[in-house]
């Protein structure tokens, strides 16, 4: 493995070049390692041993500065392994970054727990809102003034004062690890069939293809998009942001065509 140091962040560089000072000092005081508490003993041995070397012959040092870096860059975690393992949840988010306005309602930022304010913003799909909150919008930043924030940590923020205001969404999928879709009946049975089991303010019921027939004469590709947008007292997506175009289409199939007969 060719190891460049641009390619490491700059975190595993700080560890790598941490870990050669402290491989410097125990050289010149063995005792220090002992007086380090609170290390756990993994690293404690991890260093007792590169430091032995060094200690054993002299002529050694460089190769237990190898060892130390090898073993070092050899843990180090890829950088969009890290990213993914440190995003934040969308309550953290709001805590540290959104709540300065929108707890209060300060600079007109529609407060958090105000449905009727959040109803309007949500009909508009997460993709708008995070559009508006990545680019800033009216008194708000963009990036909600924390250039440090992902655009997923964004979405997630988002999802997460809509529900805590009256929405009902999904956590949103983070695209670089995606779960595997969803097939139409589950999409159905989770949400779809709120409404469409009994024909619910007029909805088509599920399996009903009398009903559906007509909905689907420009066929299902409309329909789909149809569905995408909100149609009648349906929201867009169904009311599941995070729904992929795939999946709606699955779900669509599936309230049309109804459950397999057994």
């Amino acid at each position: 493995m060719n190891l460049r140091l641009k390619d490491l962040s700059l975190l595993d560089q700080v560890v790598i070049a941490v870990s050669l000072i402290a491989f410097s000092l125990l050289l010149v005081d063995p005792f220090m390692l002992e007086r380090a508490s609170a290390l756990p003993p993994e690293v404690k041995q991890f260093f007792r041993t590169i430091t032995n070397i060094g200690r054993s012959n002299w002529m050694l040092i460089p190769t237990g500065m190898a060892i130390a870096l090898a073993l070092v860059a050899s843990i180090a975690v890829p950088r969009e392994a890290r990213a993914q393992a440190t995003e934040l949840s969308g309550k953290e988010v709001v805590a540290a970054v959104c709540s300065k306005c929108h707890a209060t309602g300060a600079q007109g930022a529609p407060k958090i727990g105000d449905e009727q304010a959040w109803k309007k913003r949500a009909s508009q799909g997460l993709s708008a809102l995070t559009d508006h909150a990545l680019k800033g919008i009216r008194q708000m930043p963009a990036h909600g003034g924390n250039p440090g924030l992902s655009d997923f940590e964004i979405k997630r923020a988002i999802t997460y004062m809509v529900n805590q205001s009256g929405g009902k969404w999904f956590e949103p999928i983070d695209k670089k690890s995606p779960p595997a879709a969803r097939s139409g009946e589950q999409i159905v049975k989770a949400q779809c069939s709120k409404c469409h089991q009994a024909g619910v303010r007029g909805a088509p019921k599920i399996g009903d293809r009398d009903a559906w027939i007509p909905r689907l004469k420009d066929g299902l590709d409309n329909t789909v998009r149809s569905a995408m947008k909100g149609h009648g007292g349906m929201p867009a997506r169904g009311g599941m942001a995070d729904l992929s175009d795939a999946e709606l289409r699955s779900a669509v199939i599936y309230l049309f065509r109804g459950p397999e007969p057994k």
